[in-house]
């Protein structure tokens, strides 16, 4: 679990938009991209980010 406090300073590493715990990630809205949460311990590197990244607004996804 990931300490409230934790959870008010951490940002995106790659557009330093705050993140929000959903699941098992902490997910930007500002890029879209969904750092994983590993036995209690955020992965919170750009490329991880990109593995589980979602389309935001004007964006669409891979193949369309």
């Amino acid at each position: 679990m990931i300490s409230h406090e934790l959870l008010q300073i951490l940002v995106c590493p790659a557009c330093r938009t705050k993140v929000e715990l959903e699941d098992d990630f902490l997910v930007c809205h500002g890029c879209g991209r969904r750092y994983p949460v590993r036995d209690g311990i955020p992965v919170m590197l750009i490329e991880e980010g990109d593995k589980h990244r979602i389309p935001v607004d004007g964006e669409k996804k891979a193949g369309d």
